[in-house]
């Protein structure tokens, strides 16, 4: 298992922490809001790569 600490850490921890906010903002359903937080909460660097190439995104203001 990889263990991530220090800077790389809270680097890491900033970078989920926009993820999920960006997940919440987006338009996307509730069920695939649920999904992709908690995969990017179990899954931390994984799950921030994946949002990263596939997740919603927030929504913009017109």
């Amino acid at each position: 298992m990889m263990e991530i600490s220090g800077l790389g850490g809270l680097i890491l921890l900033i970078l989920d922490i926009w993820a999920i906010v960006s997940i919440i903002g987006s338009r996307a359903t509730t069920g695939r809001k649920v999904i992709w937080v908690v995969l990017v909460l179990l899954l931390p660097l994984l799950g921030f790569i994946m949002w990263l190439l596939a997740g919603p995104r927030a929504a913009r203001s017109p």
